[in-house]
């Protein structure tokens, strides 16, 4: 299975190529110019997951992924102005959205407060996704999210 693979060592792309999943990285000095480059690697990444790869991905799920990164990179923009690293990995049926910057304070979502202007990123993002974590790293921190690549994944329970 050809896989997308930006900037990844060889042991990484041997690993990727037994296990069946697709990765690709980039990385950005993260500028508000630069959250509409991530969210087209994104959508780049999941055209070429379903051209060359045969993977069914949604348009919602594009949709979706590609509103978590610009989430995601806006508050990097606001919060930890400088690199960031952006790796993606599906299986076929989920994408992790792994983001690592350099900012130190972990994210929290705001309180409900249906009078607030803005600050709800947070809030759409974990809405939106299956898992949300965060981990402290020796410099920044690494975000990763889980998202559905089919409108209705399996084990999920609809009405």
């Amino acid at each position: 299975m050809e896989q997308l693979m930006y900037g990844m060592t060889g042991q990484e792309r041997r690993k990727a190529a037994t296990t069946g999943t697709v990765r690709g990285s980039a990385a950005y000095d993260m500028g508000s110019e630069e959250i509409s480059l991530a969210r087209r690697f994104v959508g780049e990444f999941l055209d070429a997951a379903r051209s060359r790869h045969g993977l069914e991905v949604s348009a919602r799920a594009v949709e979706i992924a590609q509103l978590v990164v610009s989430e995601l990179a806006t508050n990097v923009c606001k919060y930890a102005p400088g690199p960031c690293l952006l790796d993606l990995e599906t299986d076929g049926s989920t994408l992790d959205i792994v983001m690592w910057d350099s900012g130190p304070v972990l994210p929290a979502a705001s309180p409900a407060d249906p009078a607030r202007i803005g600050q709800h990123g947070l809030e759409l993002v974990l809405m939106v996704c299956q898992s949300f974590a965060v981990h402290r790293e020796p410099v920044g921190k690494r975000i990763r999210v889980r998202i559905a690549l089919q409108d209705d994944p399996p084990g999920r329970t609809t009405w």
